[in-house]
């Protein structure tokens, strides 16, 4: 069974390696931040010259790898032989090769840490994976679900010691996306421009990643919510005036996911903060937001602007064959959520 990413690079950072990794999945950051610990910690700097052997799959085969492999460290305790792209190595779907591979991660040399990273999804079923699971570790790296993300941002910035507010989260989120790298990149970015005793706000969001803390999605879903008809078309208008970087797509994603939640709220038996929070998969400090937005759109209503969402995803697609310019989309969406 395939092993979490986190539990790995807590291994990893306690100096309790495999002799053998196999990485895969589709999500990139995992894998790539596996493989730099690795690269990090396996061997010393100074004996990373005759020790430590970074291969690509394009220029390589297994016969090659496994040379690697299986030759002995230099003057030290263990060797990292570590294939990036391995799902691009020579020979790694044929049968033959794959027993070869299967062979040696049945018997791996104690003394080298061999690691492959697929870019993909491979099957475990595979004997030669079963093999590496055995004797060593596979790693599954996942997309994460849009719902765990802000939890996901506010565990990252609690590892590297930096506090950020409920807002700053959600704004990063709503304009980033689930691009883990990006999001570590960009909130990296934010750090290096604080104070040591400062945390992350919507201010130092907006100064330092460019993301304004009033025409954002989080400002407009909140306008919305309030049924302001006179904020909601401001954004939208802003919007609409900078469409590159506000595409609609997103947009109707993250209103989809609150108005369903929405309609959670109004469904919940257990109507605590705690219950609420539970059942939306949100930040407690959210829930109030949910509560008020159910208070102004009743059941139906909001049952009413899912369909309109709907509606608005398949007319920007084209698929009712009329071409309607996402600023008229977005204006016509207002004013049927909130009228």
């Amino acid at each position: 069974m395939a092993q979490s990413p986190d539990v790995a690079l807590k291994e990893i950072k306690s100096k309790k390696y495999k002799p053998l990794y196999f990485l895969h999945g589709d999500e990139p950051f995992y894998i790539d931040s596996i493989a730099e610990e690795l690269e990090k910690r396996v061997v010393p700097e100074s004996e990373k010259g005759f020790n430590q052997f970074i291969l690509y799959g394009k220029d390589t085969d297994v016969a090659g790898v496994l040379s690697y492999a299986r030759r002995f460290p230099f003057m030290a305790e263990r060797q990292l032989v570590l294939v990036k792209d391995a799902n691009k190595l020579g020979g790694i779907e044929q049968k033959e090769q794959q027993t070869r591979l299967e062979e040696y991660a049945s018997n791996p040399l104690s003394s080298t840490v061999l690691v492959f990273c697929f870019q993909s999804n491979a099957d475990e079923r595979k004997s030669y994976i079963k093999a590496f699971n055995t004797h060593g570790l596979v790693v599954q790296s996942k997309k994460m679900y849009d719902n765990k993300l802000p939890e996901w941002v506010a565990s990252f910035c609690q590892s590297e010691g930096v506090k950020i507010s409920p807002k700053a989260i959600q704004m990063i989120v709503d304009n980033i996306g689930n691009d883990l790298k990006r999001l570590t990149n960009e909130i990296r970015k934010i750090m290096v421009n604080l104070n040591p005793d400062q945390g992350i706000d919507a201010e130092a969001v907006e100064r330092f990643i460019g993301i304004s803390k009033e025409y954002n999605v989080f400002e407009f879903q909140k306008a919305l919510a309030n049924r302001d008809a006179l904020k909601a078309n401001r954004i939208a208008a802003y919007f609409s005036a900078n469409s590159k970087d506000n595409p609609l797509a997103p947009i109707l994603i993250i209103l989809y996911n609150f108005y369903a939640k929405v309609l959670l709220t109004h469904a919940s038996k257990d109507k605590s903060e705690k219950g609420l929070a539970a059942e939306l998969g949100v930040n407690p400090f959210f829930v109030k937001d949910y509560n008020h937005a159910a208070r102004n759109y009743p059941m139906a209503k909001a049952a009413n602007v899912i369909q309109y969402l709907r509606e608005a995803d398949a007319r920007m697609k084209g698929l009712d064959g009329v071409s309607i310019p996402e600023s008229e989309l977005l204006k016509e969406l207002v004013f049927k959520i909130i009228h």
